[in-house]
């Protein structure tokens, strides 16, 4: 069984030209062309745009999502590993979705607020207690202060920010360049770059132990794999460590 390329690009929220380009690129190829010159895919087919798909997702450009493609040729593990962050992503969005029906609810109603249930899935104090042991109670102070400062639009910039920045690593680790490239090594300036950004923290303190911080914090990213996620894993993780550990060695 195979489908057209116009039902195949409707039912994936793409076009018919998005698919032809991915067929031009060698990313997705047709099952078959038809004589009419119509291009048919078959079921692995589908799975293979499925993966495309959940790939740009995580920000991957093409060339890297083609990169990973050729060498994660387990396609059940590598969707397995999809299906992990989904699930994650999937139980924040649920929580959230609660949080602000519930708004809505006592918005409506008698005006009793629950402020312990309206910012479940908005949690950005998670790692509260692991930051004041690691770095004393005005770290945490200071930086949640500033975040509680900014407006929604400079909160969803300095979101975007950062999700670039993972997409940037993940797309790096997956190419197969060496950590202590020239490429890796100008993220690894733009990742401290944007620590410093960040009140409270040893990169934006005078005379702080910005060598330290940022070796230290690459660790953590591999050791935790709620940072490690960030990074596609504990791959991905470690690979961010390396880089961060040779940036800091060279210019720290």
């Amino acid at each position: 069984m195979d489908w057209s390329i116009q039902e195949i690009a409707k039912m994936a929220g793409t076009t018919s030209r998005t698919l032809r380009h991915y067929d031009d690129i060698g990313l997705l190829k047709p099952s078959r062309t038809g004589h009419n010159g119509y291009r048919y895919y078959d079921g692995p087919a589908l799975v293979q745009l499925q993966r495309i798909l959940l790939l740009r997702e995580l920000g991957l450009g093409l060339p890297a999502i083609a990169e990973v493609l050729n060498r994660e040729t387990d396609t059940v593990k590598a969707l397995s590993g999809h299906l992990e962050w989904l699930a994650r992503e999937q139980d924040r969005l649920t929580r959230q979705i609660a949080s602000v029906r519930q708004t809505i609810d006592t918005l409506k109603g008698d005006g009793k607020y629950m402020a312990q249930d309206m910012f479940d899935g908005f949690d950005h104090t998670q790692y509260k207690d692991e930051v004041e042991e690691r770095w004393g109670k005005d770290a945490y102070a200071t930086s949640d202060s500033w975040w509680r400062s900014m407006s929604p639009d400079e909160k969803q910039q300095w979101k975007d920010r950062l999700q670039k920045l993972s997409a940037d690593w993940i797309a790096a680790a997956e190419s197969g360049v060496s950590p202590g490239s020239a490429e890796v090594q100008d993220l690894a300036r733009r990742h401290v770059e944007w620590l410093r950004g960040i009140p409270g923290t040893p990169t934006a303190a005078p005379g702080g132990d910005v060598k330290g911080y940022v070796t230290g914090l690459g660790e953590m990213y591999v050791a935790d794999p709620r940072f490690g996620a960030n990074y596609g894993g504990e791959a991905g993780a470690t690979f961010v460590r390396d880089a961060l550990r040779v940036y800091a060695e060279e210019n720290l």
